[in-house]
């Protein structure tokens, strides 16, 4: 998958409005909104196989607020919080069957206690 992250387009203006982008096959890889060249808002990712791979928001580029990543299955793989790109709060995994694996908690991004289950 090809990764555009420039912030102007090819006339050299910033980017604005919704923006997706495409694996080489064709399906989706991303979609969201750009506001003055960032990514803001809510924004998803999909697997080659069409599913989603995560959701969440975008605050001015930055990921902010809860995120979930998916499993090729479709079921969920994580979720936690992030605050402009750090990990922070309780991350919660689960496992391939959709069961509890493990809580860690983040303090401005330093992993802290495991609880394992």
């Amino acid at each position: 998958m090809k990764m555009d992250n420039s912030k102007f387009d090819k006339d050299g203006k910033l980017k604005q409005g919704v923006h997706q982008e495409y694996f080489k096959n064709g399906s989706l890889s991303s979609e969201g909104n750009i506001e003055d060249g960032e990514k803001n808002g809510e924004w998803r990712y999909f697997l080659a196989n069409g599913r989603l791979k995560a959701i969440g928001k975008y605050v001015k580029g930055k990921m902010t607020g809860e995120w979930k990543w998916y499993r090729e299955n479709g079921k969920l793989l994580q979720v936690g919080s992030l605050d402009n790109d750090i990990k922070t709060g309780v991350w919660t995994r689960f496992r391939v069957d959709g069961t509890l694996m493990d809580e860690t908690v983040f303090i401005n991004g330093k992993k802290g206690k495991v609880n394992k289950y």
